[in-house]
C-alpha cells in the first residue's frame, strides 16, 4: 500500500503562493506571510499532540540503550495547551459517566496484611517501647527518634499506608458543635451501609435508577443586570462578602455533603465542578448518584452554612509604609515549636504582635466572640431528576464539563476584541458591558487583594496578626496563594471534586483504560514495566543539556506519531467493517516501507 502526496487544497498552479524564502520580497509581503513555527503548532493542536511536551530519556537496563519519549505537559488550561486541556476534560467525562448509574456495589477493600508487614509494626511497637523508657529515664532519644522515622519508611515501603500513629501531634482545635439558631434542623435517617440509589420497577418490568443533578449558588451581593452579570451599582455591591464567600466556598460544599449524608441515610457519591457565573461568584454542578425528594435537597441546602472562626479582620492597624517590622529571636539549641525564627512587631511600641496561636487562644476565651464570616449557599437551588442511559444524562455530562479548560476569571461573555478600536467596530453597546465587566472584574479582585485567605496569608500582618510560620519580608497585598489571582477570583480550591466510592477508580486507571483500548486495537503489546518495574530508568531532559531536542522538531516528532498511529486505527476499522482500507499517509506509508 503507497501513498502520494496532495497539493494543498488552497493553492493551485495558477496562483502559487509566494516563497517565503525569497529576500527579494517587499518587507510588507513578507510580514503577510505565517510563521513555519506557528503553522507546526497549529498542526499540533488540530492534531491533539501537546504542544508543551517535556522531554524524558528511558534507559533500558538490559539492554544499556536511552531512548527519548516527549510526555504531555497534563495542563488542564486550554490557554495554555489545548490539546492536553481537552485530553483531561474527556477523562472527566468518562469518570462521569462510568461512576453516575451504577448497579453494583463498588466494593475496594483493603488487602490482607502480610508476615512481613505485621512483624514490622511489631518491631516498631518494641523501639517505640524503648524510646518510651528512654525518655522516663532521661536519656537523648534523638537516635531512637531517627530510628522510629526509618522505620517507618520501611512500613510504607512494604506496602502500608499512613503511619502507626497517625501523623497528628497537635491537637486539633474544636469549638462548640452547637447549631445556629438561625439555621432550620435537619431530619436524619438510620444508616445503610451502600452507595447506591433507590430503584423502580414498572409494571412491565422495566427497572427505573433515576439520580440528581444540582445546581447550588452562592447569595446575592446586590442587584444584578439581567444577562450581563454587572451590578446596577458598584457602590453598594458587597465586594468584602463576594471575596470571602469564594475563598470558603469549598468548605460550604464540603457541609452540603455531610449534612446530604446524614439526610439520604446512605453514603451517597457525587460528582461535582465548580464554575464561575456571570458575575465572577463560584458556583457548584453536582451529579449525585441515587435519588431524594427535591424539597429535601432545597431544605438541606438552606440548612447548611460554615462558621469561620478565624481572629477579626474588619479593623485596619497597618498600611502603607506603616508595617510591622522584623526581629530575629535568641539563637536556641532546640527548634522553635512554631515554626518561626523570629518575630513581627509594632514599629511605634515595639511590641510583639500576636501569632496565629495566641490569637485563636484569645479568641477561644471569649465565650461572646463571633465567627469571622458565615457562609451559605443563596435561595437559588436547582434539582433536576435525570434517568439512567437516557440522552438527558449525557447532555448534562457535557454541562458539568463545559468550562473545566476556562479559569474562573476567565471573561466568559467578553467579545475577543481587547482593544477599543475592536470594541467599537463590535458595537457601542458591548463595548459599554465588557468596560461594566472589566470594572467588576477589578473591584472583586481589589477586594481579594487583603482579605486573608488561609492561616499563613501575609495579610494577617495589616490587622496586626503574626501569621502561621512567619518569615521575614512579608507585606500585606502580597500573598501568592492562587486564591488572589485574577484567574482564580478567590476560589483556590479543586475544580472537579469526586466522592472515593463513585466510579471506585482514580483519573489514572481511566487513563490507563483509554490506552489499554487504544494498544488493544493496534496489536501491540502492554507495558512490561508492569511484570518488571526496575528494567527502566527514567530522567527528564534539562533545559541546559545541549542534547535536548528542539521544541518544533519534538512538535513534529509527536505529529508524525499521531498521524501513524490514527491511520493504523482507521485502517483496522475499516477491516473490521470490511470496508476498503483507505490510503496512509505518505510519510506513514514512506515509513512502512522502509
Amino acid at each position: 500500500m503507497t501513498g502520494t502526496a496532495h497539493p494543498s487544497p488552497s493553492q493551485t498552479p495558477a496562483s502559487p503562493a509566494p516563497n517565503g524564502a525569497d529576500r527579494t520580497l517587499p518587507r510588507t509581503v513578507r510580514d503577510t506571510l505565517p510563521l513555519a513555527l506557528d503553522v507546526a503548532i497549529e498542526v499540533a493542536k488540530l492534531n491533539g499532540v501537546c504542544i508543551r511536551p517535556i522531554e524524558v530519556r528511558r534507559l533500558d537496563t538490559h539492554t544499556g540503550t536511552s531512548q527519548p519519549f516527549d510526555l504531555p505537559c497534563g495542563t488542564t488550561n486550554e490557554a495554555k495547551c489545548p490539546p492536553c486541556a481537552q485530553r483531561n476534560k474527556q477523562l472527566r467525562k468518562a469518570q462521569c459517566r462510568e461512576g453516575w448509574h451504577l448497579e453494583a456495589e463498588p466494593v475496594a477493600e483493603p488487602h490482607p496484611s502480610t508476615d512481613d508487614q505485621r512483624w514490622l509494626i511489631t518491631f516498631r511497637a518494641d523501639v517505640q517501647a524503648r524510646r518510651d523508657q528512654a525518655e522516663r529515664d532521661g536519656d537523648d532519644v534523638a537516635d531512637w527518634d531517627e530510628a522510629i522515622a526509618g522505620i517507618d519508611a520501611e512500613i510504607n515501603a512494604a506496602g502500608m499506608r499512613g503511619t502507626v500513629t497517625g501523623g497528628r501531634t497537635v491537637p486539633r482545635r474544636s469549638r462548640s458543635t452547637r447549631r445556629r439558631q438561625d439555621a432550620p434542623d435537619l431530619p436524619r435517617r438510620s444508616r445503610q451501609n451502600t452507595t447506591l440509589g433507590r430503584t423502580f420497577t414498572a409494571p412491565d418490568g422495566q427497572v427505573f435508577r433515576p439520580s440528581l443533578f444540582v445546581t447550588l449558588t452562592l447569595p446575592s451581593y446586590g442587584k444584578i443586570r439581567p444577562g450581563q452579570g454587572v451590578p446596577f451599582d458598584p457602590a453598594t455591591y458587597d465586594y468584602a462578602a463576594a471575596a470571602r464567600d469564594a475563598l470558603h466556598f469549598s468548605k460550604l460544599v464540603d457541609r452540603f455533603v455531610q449534612n446530604l449524608r446524614r439526610v439520604a441515610g446512605y453514603d451517597v457519591q457525587y460528582f461535582a465542578t465548580v464554575e464561575p457565573q456571570k458575575r465572577f461568584a463560584p458556583h457548584l454542578h453536582m451529579a449525585i448518584r441515587g435519588t431524594l425528594p427535591r424539597a429535601e435537597i432545597k431544605q438541606i441546602a438552606a440548612a447548611t452554612y460554615h462558621q469561620v472562626w478565624w481572629p477579626q479582620a474588619d479593623e485596619v492597624k497597618f498600611e502603607g509604609e506603616h508595617l510591622p517590622v522584623w526581629a530575629e529571636r535568641a539563637e536556641q539549641t532546640e527548634p522553635y515549636p512554631d515554626r518561626q525564627s523570629g518575630d513581627y512587631l509594632d514599629p511605634d511600641t515595639g511590641e510583639l504582635l500576636p501569632t496565629w496561636d495566641e490569637a485563636l487562644d484569645r479568641l477561644d476565651a471569649d465565650d461572646d466572640a463571633e465567627p469571622l464570616h458565615v457562609v451559605r449557599f443563596g435561595a437559588q437551588v436547582d434539582v433536576q431528576g435525570v434517568l439512567a442511559g437516557s440522552p438527558d444524562a449525557h447532555r448534562r455530562i457535557g454541562y458539568l464539563t463545559k468550562y473545566l479548560t476556562k479559569s474562573l476569571g476567565e471573561t466568559l461573555d467578553l467579545d475577543p476584541a481587547d482593544d477599543c478600536q475592536e470594541e467599537e467596530e463590535a458595537g457601542p453597546a458591548r463595548a459599554v458591558i465588557n468596560r461594566a465587566r472589566r470594572d467588576h472584574a477589578a473591584r472583586l479582585i481589589e477586594a481579594l487583594r487583603y482579605e486573608p485567605c488561609s492561616p499563613a496569608c501575609v495579610n494577617w500582618l495589616r490587622y496586626g496578626i503574626q501569621p502561621k510560620a512567619a518569615k521575614p519580608g512579608m507585606t500585606p497585598g502580597r500573598c501568592k496563594s492562587k486564591a488572589h489571582k485574577p484567574e482564580h477570583l478567590g476560589y483556590a480550591g479543586r475544580r472537579v471534586l469526586v466522592s472515593r466510592k463513585w466510579s471506585n477508580k482514580t483519573l489514572r486507571d481511566h487513563k490507563q483504560d483509554r490506552r489499554t483500548w487504544v494498544l488493544d486495537m493496534l496489536g501491540l503489546p502492554g507495558d512490561d514495566t508492569v511484570t518488571d518495574p526496575h528494567r527502566y530508568i527514567w530522567r527528564p531532559v534539562s533545559t541546559k543539556d545541549p542534547t535536548r531536542t528542539p521544541l518544533p522538531v519534538r512538535l513534529l516528532r509527536g505529529v508524525a506519531n499521531r498521524h501513524h498511529t490514527r491511520a493504523r486505527l482507521n485502517e483496522l476499522r475499516a477491516r473490521a467493517d470490511g470496508r476498503p482500507t483507505p490510503d496512509l499517509p505518505a510519510a506513514t506509508a514512506l515509513g512502512e516501507a522502509a
